[in-house]
C-alpha cells in the first residue's frame, strides 16, 4: 500500500537499520567487552595466589591478635605495658635506620659509578651487584659468623667500637654489618635506574654558567636523583624491619629486634596472639612510614625535587 498523500510504501513498524557508523561502534564496544574479560582471566591466577598466601594468612595474624587467648585488646595491653617492647622496637628503628644510611652512603657512589663507565665495565659493576642473589643467605651469614668471631679476619672492627679486641659477632653493629651487605643491592638497583636517565648535558649546562662541581651536584644532579634516593632508602628500611635470618644468626637475645622476638614468641612459647599482636605493630609503623614517605614525595615534587620537568 502506498501513502495517499505522498504516493509513497507506507512505513511499517520496525526496528531501524544500523547505519554503517553505529556498527563499527557496535563491534568494538564487543571487542572491548572480550579484552577486558581475556584481562580479567589472565590476573585471576595471580590475584587467587595472593588471596591464598598473602591476604588469608595476614588475616589470620590479625583475627589471631584480637582472639587469641580470649577476644579483646588484652594481647596490646600486655606489649605497652612490658617495657622490653619500648626497647626492641627502638633498636629495631635504630637498626634499620643506621642500615639505610649505611648503604645509602655506600650505594651512591657504586650507582654513580655504573652510569659514566663504559658497557663492559658497567655489566661487571651489575653482575657484583646481582651475584648476592645467586649465593645463599645463609651461607653468607655464616661467613659473616666466621669474619666477626673473636679473633676473625675483621676482629679488630671490635675496637672501633670500643669492645677492645674483641669481635662484634653478637652485637648490634655486627648485624648491621651484615644486613648492609645483604640489603645493599636493594638500593643500588633504584638508584641505577634513576641515575641512568639523567641527561649529563644538565651537569655541562650548570658548569657552564659557572657553577663548581659540587655546586653542580647539589643543585642539580642530587635533586634529580631523589626518587632513586627516597625508593631505595624506603625499601631497605622496610625490608630491615622484618629483617630475621641475619639478626637471628649474628645477634643474641640481648640485642633481639621485633622478628626475632616475634619468632621466640612463636617457636618457644606458642603464644600466637602476642606474636599477632607484635606483627600489627611492625605492620602499623611500616604503613606510617609509607604514608609520611608518600607525603615527603608529594612535597619534593611540589618544590622541583622530582626529576621531572613540568
Amino acid at each position: 500500500m502506498t501513502d495517499l498523500l505522498s504516493g509513497t510504501p507506507a512505513a511499517r513498524d520496525q526496528d531501524p537499520v544500523p547505519t554503517r557508523k553505529e556498527r563499527p561502534a557496535r563491534g568494538r564496544g564487543v571487542r572491548a567487552l572480550g579484552g577486558r574479560s581475556r584481562t580479567l582471566l589472565l590476573l585471576a591466577p595471580a590475584v587467587l595466589m595472593l588471596l591464598v598466601f598473602f591476604a588469608y594468612p595476614l588475616a589470620d595474624i590479625v583475627w589471631r591478635a584480637f582472639t587469641d587467648p580470649e577476644p579483646g585488646f588484652g594481647n596490646f595491653s600486655e606489649l605497652l605495658a612490658d617495657p622490653t617492647t619500648g626497647r626492641v622496637v627502638g633498636r629495631t628503628l635504630l637498626t634499620s635506620l643506621v642500615v639505610a644510611a649505611a648503604t645509602l652512603l655506600l650505594a651512591y657512589p657504586y650507582a654513580y659509578l655504573m652510569t659514566v663507565t663504559g658497557p663492559r665495565a658497567r655489566a661487571v659493576l651489575m653482575a657484583l651487584v646481582l651475584l648476592p642473589f645467586w649465593t645463599s643467605l645463609m651461607a653468607r651469614n655464616f661467613a659473616w659468623i666466621v669474619l666477626l668471631q673473636d679473633g676473625g679476619p675483621l676482629g679488630w672492627l671490635g675496637s672501633l667500637f670500643g669492645r677492645g679486641g674483641q669481635g662484634l659477632l653478637g652485637t648490634a653493629p655486627g648485624v648491621a654489618i651484615g644486613m648492609v651487605q645483604v640489603l645493599l643491592p636493594y638500593m643500588v638497583l633504584p638508584l641505577y635506574s634513576v641515575m641512568s636517565g639523567i641527561d649529563r648535558r644538565l651537569m655541562s649546562a650548570a658548569s657552564g654558567l659557572g657553577a663548581g662541581r659540587f655546586t653542580c651536584f647539589r643543585r642539580v644532579y642530587l635533586p634529580l636523583s631523589m626518587p632513586g634516593v627516597i625508593s631505595g632508602t624506603t625499601l631497605v628500611f622496610v625490608l630491615a624491619l622484618g629483617f630475621y635470618v641475619t639478626p637471628k644468626l649474628l645477634g643474641s637475645p640481648k640485642e633481639s629486634m621485633v622478628a626475632q622476638v616475634i619468632g621466640t614468641k612463636v617457636e618457644k612459647l606458642l603464644d600466637f596472639g602476642g606474636a599477632g599482636a607484635f606483627s600489627v605493630i611492625l605492620l602499623a609503623l611500616t604503613g606510617l612510614l609509607l604514608l609520611l614517605v608518600s607525603r615527603v614525595s608529594r612535597v619534593g615534587s611540589t618544590l622541583g625535587l622530582s626529576g621531572k620537568e613540568g
